[in-house]
């Protein structure tokens, strides 16, 4: 499968201008800038073992030895309203898949709204009402939260953060560094469509498309490939900067390379369309409602079987193999037999999408 792969000595590609003395809205991607942000400003002062393993969730440890999965976000999509999903729904299910991510069963959120003024009371209300739904089907709850109001025109309507708690067996161990050679990688389905979804509610797509976003919470996914093997090494939701960032994130956490098979991967035809005449890579879309999996080859049948028997795994494929070299890098064998890098995202392709 990664046979006479090509040398990666010499430069790849050139990056935009670096920004080091204003936040500009690639700083938002979840690509380069966001990574060269988080290390140069906020790792150096905030450093502890739980943030540096640069997971999805912090895990801790309590003094009676149990395990707690942490995460939080922000949420500040435009517009609030969209095909499949909403800011609302996109706040619980965001924030329940990050804690799931590690492993960790969610249990609790806490969210934190900025309204701005002059934002419609029904719109609120239809968005607290998608939350309520969205956490009854990731059995959460929503036990404290927060609001504050600034003038019109400071906040686009509608900000959410949220937290989530979350419940880990001391024994799992499950994250970015994990990965190891042989290790096969799994896609829970089709990708890209959150992305696409976002861009055509705008007006900015050109054609109707029919797509909806695949915006969902995974918990219980996750808790089914977890009765199904105990040698799942990784689990990342590939939002911001799509599938390839944070493949990208874990072939350098792992130190391992990481080869993809472009005809195994899952595209609508929708998604292809878009992407082809706007000139995107589906591989760099955002998804908020998949999860990729880097499992041990021996137990890749088995959790593919129980990933197709949920409703958010029935499309589950495996799409590439993890290898010893080229550590940090991420490649694809294209259709036509050559092979290409798949950098991280340098700059911002679509603001605002989660």
């Amino acid at each position: 499968m990664t046979k006479e792969l090509p040398s990666l000595e010499g430069p790849v590609c050139a990056l935009p201008k670096s920004h080091k003395d204003r936040i500009v809205i690639g700083h938002g991607s979840g690509g380069k800038m966001t990574a060269d942000l988080i290390r140069d400003i906020f790792y150096p002062p905030l450093s502890n073992p739980a943030l540096l393993a640069g997971n999805d969730a912090g895990v801790v440890q309590l003094a009676d030895g149990s395990m707690l999965a942490i995460s939080t976000d922000a949420h500040v999509v435009s517009p609030l309203f969209f095909p499949g999903g909403d800011i609302g729904k996109l706040a619980i299910c965001g924030t329940v898949n990050d804690v799931a991510m590690v492993g960790a069963k969610p249990l609790y959120l806490t969210a934190s709204f900025i309204l701005e003024e002059g934002l419609e009371l029904s719109i609120l209300e239809s968005v607290v009402q998608s939350m309520k739904s969205s956490a009854e089907e990731a059995g959460v709850e929503i036990i404290s939260g927060d609001t504050k109001v600034v003038a019109h025109g400071e906040a686009d309507g509608l900000y959410i953060s949220t937290t989530g708690v979350g419940e880990l067996n001391p024994g799992l161990k499950i994250g970015g560094a994990e990965a190891k050679p042989g290790d096969l990688v799994i896609i829970s389905g089709t990708i890209g469509e959150h992305g696409i979804a976002v861009l055509e509610a705008r007006g900015e797509l050109g054609f109707e498309s029919n797509l909806e976003s695949d915006t969902a919470p995974l918990n219980h996914l996750v808790a089914a490939m977890l009765t199904a093997s105990k040698n799942i090494h990784v689990l990342r939701d590939p939002t911001r900067g799509g599938v390839a960032t944070a493949l990208n994130e874990i072939s350098r956490q792992s130190g391992v390379g990481i080869i993809l098979e472009e005809d195994s991967l899952p595209i609508l035809p929708a998604v292809a369309a878009a992407c082809e005449m706007l000139g995107f890579d589906p591989l760099y879309i955002a998804n908020e409602g998949k999860l990729l999996a880097i499992v041990s080859q021996e137990d890749v049948e088995n959790v593919l079987a129980v990933m197709r028997k949920t409703r958010y795994g029935e499309n589950a494929a495996v799409i590439g193999v993890v290898e010893g070299s080229p550590q940090g890098r991420v490649l694809l064998k294209t259709v036509l037999g050559s092979t290409r890098i798949v950098d991280v995202l340098a700059g911002e392709m679509l603001p605002r999408i989660c």
